[in-house]
């Protein structure tokens, strides 16, 4: 399989194990200095065991869905459908993919700014 196509499978994987909450399967997709990125609260999640914990505690009945996926080598972007109950958002996300196939960066696009919510400071760094 080619970079191009295995950044595409990575992205795929990943929301599919977030929507499922199948923390193990999206933990083995992680890089351990996978670094994450939002730069509407301007929040940073640096290391694997941070990053899992704050999908694992994040609070709300949310989904994800895949609208597309451009890749490009070990890069790609998503257009991700973003629920939690009635409510519907469309976020970008970007992706670099390690050497080793595996993810090491995202930086997470919401359509406007926000204050992040309290309860997660313990896990984030912000800019």
């Amino acid at each position: 399989m080619d970079e191009t196509s295995r950044s595409r499978q990575a992205v795929h994987a990943y929301v599919d194990s977030a929507e499922r909450r199948d923390w193990e399967r999206f933990g083995a997709l992680l890089a351990e200095d996978v670094v994450y990125e939002m730069p509407q609260t301007r929040e940073r999640i640096r290391g694997k065991p941070a990053f899992l914990r704050f999908n694992m505690e994040y609070p709300g009945d949310w989904h994800l869905r895949v609208r597309r996926v451009v890749a490009d080598g070990r890069h790609a972007a998503a257009w991700i459908d973003a629920r939690v109950g009635t409510g519907h958002q469309d976020a970008c996300v970007w992706f670099e993919i390690s050497d080793q196939g595996l993810i090491s960066r995202i930086v997470d696009y919401w359509p406007e700014p926000y204050d992040p919510p309290s309860g997660r400071e313990h896990l984030v760094e912000r800019w």
